[in-house]
């Protein structure tokens, strides 16, 4: 698919996915990082807090309740490291209907329990996110389901652009955004949102060290799959950006951040004893950028979205130790 040729979502579309989500997802605070005054600057918009533990379900659920009703009532097939699986889990209760969860055989176990509890079927494949896709293709076809990708689709990207919408209405005065870069929905969604009220605020998308998939599309013009992933943020472990994504990233986004898991670990600590939240390394992602770019006293109201919060106690326990 060529990214130039793909309409961005509009804003009528993100507006409209917000009614759809009054009464299913959570209207997530935007809190304070510290009471430290020095940081008095930034915030954190906790999606850790959202149902099933991540911002995943509000991308879903837009996308499911849009389906024919004999479509949805077959049945949904989705493949995910974890967050937006059980975000299809959850919806797909909700909904009354179905649905297989694809993941990866190193899925934290947190995140497969998670899914399992919420009724969905849970079958494993590989270690990538190819390996899982290929996998949920397959039983796409065999049992007639409905595929809910886990970024690359408009309505995907439209429920997570909720997001942004709500920040403008939180943190009216915000000046620099952080979101999260992993297969690009949430961060294509707050950009196309922000942008499209506020194209004054910055965007910066945060992605680790250990998988910089879209720094390295953005250089080569292009969607590109990356050879080798590792990270303690098993979220944003794609091993390529989305086309949908990748055209939003490339015309809204203002910037992409690279940060190593060291700076992702000391974020979970902070996050955990200063605002007194649980963040999955995933969600303190942009925490971690956001504290190198805006140190104590910066300037300007700079808002990170803390995306997750499904960590193990036995991770946690190891990150806050050090």
């Amino acid at each position: 698919m060529d990214s130039l040729s793909i309409t961005l979502v509009p804003l009528d579309d993100i507006v409209a996915a917000r009614a759809r989500l009054q009464g299913i997802a959570r209207l997530t605070p935007v809190l304070p990082l510290s009471p430290d005054p020095r940081w008095r600057h930034l915030r954190l918009k906790c999606e850790n807090l959202q149902v099933a533990g991540a911002f995943k379900v509000r991308g879903a659920y837009n996308l499911m309740s849009q389906l024919h009703p004999e479509t949805r009532a077959r049945g949904v097939v989705t493949y995910s490291s974890g967050n937006h699986g059980q975000a299809v889990a959850w919806a797909a209760r909700r909904l009354g209907v179905p649905a297989v969860v694809v993941m990866p055989t190193t899925a934290p176990i947190v995140k497969v329990d998670g899914a399992r509890m919420l009724g969905a079927e849970v079958q494993f494949a590989g270690t990538t996110s190819i390996d899982r896709k290929l996998a949920a293709e397959i039983i796409e076809r065999e049992r007639g389901l409905t595929m809910v990708p886990p970024f690359d689709d408009a309505r995907i990207v439209a429920g997570q652009g909720t997001v942004g919408l709500e920040i403008l209405e939180q943190a009216p005065e915000v000046t620099t955004l952080y979101v999260p870069a992993g297969g690009g929905g949430l961060a294509s969604g707050v950009a196309a949102a922000v942008k499209a009220v506020r194209p004054d605020v910055k965007v910066i998308g945060v992605e680790p060290a250990g998988a910089p998939k879209m720094t390295r599309s953005l250089e080569a013009g292009h969607p590109v799959t990356i050879d080798q992933i590792g990270s303690i943020a098993d979220g944003l472990l794609t091993l390529r950006p989305g086309d949908v994504t990748f055209a939003h990233v490339r015309s809204l986004v203002d910037e992409i951040v690279i940060v190593d898991d060291d700076e992702i670990a000391d974020a979970v600590r902070v996050i955990a004893r200063d605002a007194k939240l649980v963040a999955e390394p995933s969600g303190a992602a942009t925490v971690a950028a956001a504290r190198r770019m805006a140190p104590p006293d910066s300037q300007g109201t700079h808002v990170a979205v803390v995306s997750g919060g499904n960590v193990s106690l036995e991770t946690l326990a190891r990150i806050l130790a050090g």
